[in-house]
């Protein structure tokens, strides 16, 4: 599988970092994260704070990366694209 653009693999995650111009935006867009995790039932560790937005996705219990963190990234890049990344 290979890995979606803007998305790295690091120890066993898929991982993406986005700058941000100021706390509020980096809020607003774990926000939008809340609802492609729950209709897809997997949930990314996330954190934010001013100026950036910290997304890792992994599968825990099959210990790494399967097609539902490709799945969940494909989900958050289009939730995110109101925000021009």
């Amino acid at each position: 599988m290979t890995t979606p653009t803007g998305w790295i693999q690091q120890e066993n995650a898929l991982c993406r970092e986005i700058r941000t111009s100021d706390f509020l935006t980096a809020y607003n867009m774990v926000s939008v994260l809340v609802g492609p995790a729950e209709a897809l039932n997997h949930h990314p560790d996330l954190a934010f704070g001013w100026g950036y937005v910290r997304i890792r996705l992994t599968t825990h219990d099959a210990g790494g990366v399967t097609g539902k963190d490709h799945a969940l990234a494909a989900a958050i890049d289009e939730a995110l694209k109101p925000f021009g990344v």
